[in-house]
């Protein structure tokens, strides 16, 4: 028996193919752009996805014979996306993404509409799915009044492959439309949004069966009709699935495209007012919540780009000693900003620059502004409550050692980096795939990988980095009212 995973990025798809007891057998990468017709606009064409999951799908099941023994498909996909499909069930625009902050005006006023924050537990952010329809029908009167169902990219791949249009709660919990405690769609909400309730998906968790896999596929990729189609998860979710972040007090620090702080919940906890998301996560009767910020790696690779070296190239010269922060500071707010300030508005800045900065400084000053970044969705965090000691480290920016070391140092907890292999969000999409054909239990595959290494805090540069990180907090007002 074989499972597969797939997770669709905002630049990639990854699919990761598994036996029934784990372990991985396979994998393979496409990719694919994102277009940005206008400052601020960032949207994809859905029929990239399928042509990345149908090239990927074909390159496993040449490689690996035991493709022919698949029973379970999970997916997790990039949140928010707004994927609008007309009544024959055809793409009717491109789908606007996540980082896409176009529907700013539309957010503030379904943000300051009463109730809105109690029933979806979160601020309506720019980025979320209400406020992108509510932009597309005041901007796109004609594609509005076509749209009879709204997927969410995650959701799209699951009605390609079943033919049925379902979601799962993790992902749908990002859209301003569900009552996130009580895990249902919100007429109140929906009504809000201009939306109604037929024109959503079908509810399931993300550890149910959404449906199977159609018939056509099935003889095509040669396998058994009955390949069930989990209810998936979104990114952030499956990567806590694939790392067994599942019960209050486990947590990760994800450093990718944008960075995120993330703690599993055992019950419902919202604190909108943090700029935290509270979200279902992909299993029943759980929560988590997250701080995010929207320019991580991101950060990094803006000034690669600009510099014309490589990311690696950029770190490589700080080495493995952590430095006391420069005067140089950076403001990592390149796209807008999520936690803790909802400001689609802000942008990035340097400051403390001389004749005698170098590039290493400014590379220096980028990192630790992303730390302090996540440090501020520590805080948020902890005005919940919550205290994490310990967290385990993802994403690419992880294979940076010192800006882990920086990272330790500037939120005082211990890093905790998996051993080699597979984890992260195809490994916990393809878990619930697992869990969805009734092969497994949660309780015995979403466990934790084993550790490679744990990296501590520099507890003799923590009054340097604390008192850096005041001025950076200070930084944001004023730099805000100068833009």
């Amino acid at each position: 028996m074989a499972y597969l995973g797939i997770d669709l990025g905002t630049s990639g798809l990854r699919a990761l193919l598994v036996s029934d007891t784990g372990t991985p057998l396979g994998s393979t990468e496409r990719h694919y752009a994102a277009a940005h017709p206008q400052s601020g606009w960032s949207e994809q064409d859905p029929a990239d996805w399928v042509a990345a999951l149908e090239g990927a799908a074909e390159e496993l099941r040449a490689a690996h014979p035991e493709f022919a023994g698949l029973r379970g498909i999970g997916i997790s996909g990039h949140m928010h996306g707004a994927t609008l499909l007309d009544a024959s069930g055809a793409v009717i625009r491109p789908c606007i993404l996540w980082n896409d902050t176009r529907s700013h005006a539309e957010a503030a006023r379904l943000d300051a509409t009463e109730g809105i924050r109690a029933l979806s537990g979160n601020i309506v952010f720019p980025g979320f799915t209400a406020p992108k329809l509510d932009w597309v029908r005041t901007h796109e009167p004609e594609n509005f009044a076509r749209i009879d169902k709204v997927l969410l990219p995650t959701a799209y791949l699951n009605h390609y492959l079943t033919g049925e249009t379902f979601a799962d709660m993790s992902d749908s919990a990002g859209t301003s439309w569900l009552d996130t405690g009580a895990r249902d769609w919100s007429e109140v909400l929906l009504e809000a949004g201009h939306m109604r309730r037929d024109q959503m998906p079908a509810l399931v968790e993300g550890s149910e069966a959404g449906g199977t896999l159609r018939p056509d596929l099935a003889a095509r990729w040669g396998v058994n009709a009955s390949v069930v189609v989990a209810g998936g998860a979104g990114d952030n979710a499956a990567a806590a699935c694939g790392i067994g972040t599942m019960n209050e007090g486990q947590g990760f620090v994800s450093l990718g495209t944008s960075g995120v702080l993330l703690a599993a919940r055992d019950g419902y906890h919202p604190a909108p007012e943090t700029a935290l998301h509270t979200f279902c996560h992909a299993v029943p009767s759980r929560w988590y919540q997250m701080g995010v910020m929207l320019s991580a790696t991101d950060s990094l690779n803006w000034l690669a780009r600009i510099t014309g070296a490589k990311p690696a190239e950029l770190t490589a010269p700080l080495g493995e000693s952590l430095q006391a922060p420069g005067r140089v500071r950076f403001l990592p707010y390149l796209s807008g900003e999520r936690t803790p300030h909802n400001d689609a508005g802000i942008r990035g800045s340097f400051t403390g620059l001389g004749a005698d900065t170098s590039r290493d400084d400014m590379a220096r000053a980028v990192l630790e502004g992303v730390a302090f970044g996540l440090r501020d969705s520590q805080r948020a965090l902890g005005a919940t409550g919550l205290r994490l000691e310990r967290l385990m480290a993802i994403g690419g920016g992880a294979r940076s050692r010192y800006w882990l070391k920086l990272i330790a140092t500037a939120l005082d907890v211990t890093l905790e980096l998996p051993a080699g292999g597979e984890f992260g969000a195809a490994l916990g999409a393809a878990r619930l795939g697992m869990v969805a054909s009734g092969d497994a239990s949660v309780g015995e595959v979403m466990t934790a990988p084993a550790i490679s290494e744990e990296i501590a805090p520099d507890t003799a540069l923590t009054p340097a980095f604390d008192d850096a990180y005041t001025r950076f907090r200070a930084a944001y007002g004023p730099t805000r009212e100068i833009q």
